[in-house]
């Protein structure tokens, strides 16, 4: 192959793979939901997959109490300050997940919602 043309070739695919965009800010939905915010659809989740590895049926590492079911984690929200935990900046020390990194806001928001329509279940 002709080296000015696999040179042209390099440069112009380096530009491509170059030109991405990693920032977990743009990755993520940020647009309103809308309609109401329930436990089951849209708030167990994000519970499962970032909280019940120390907060099980059985709570590990020092974690103060459980967050399987919908009523725990409803109190978590109303009594024990889980939205405060972890909207904390990374760095904090009372960050949750422990040890951070701090969820992404657009997560955070869903949970926020969810205390405003009412943590409702179903």
């Amino acid at each position: 192959m002709n080296p000015k043309i696999l040179l042209i070739a390099l440069s112009c695919s380096s530009i491509f793979v170059g030109c991405t965009d990693d920032n977990p800010s743009t990755l993520m939905d940020n647009s309103p939901m809308m309609g109401l915010t329930t436990y089951n659809q849209n708030v167990k989740s994000i519970i499962d997959n970032n909280c019940v590895v120390c907060h099980a049926a059985v709570p590990k590492n020092g974690a103060p109490m459980s967050l399987v079911t919908y009523d725990q984690v409803k109190q978590a929200v109303l009594s024990r300050g889980l939205l405060t935990r972890i909207s904390l900046e990374n760095g904090n020390g009372f960050l949750m997940p422990n040890g951070g990194p701090r969820m992404p806001q657009a997560t955070i928001d869903i949970i926020v919602k969810w205390e405003k329509d009412g943590l409702l279940e179903q």
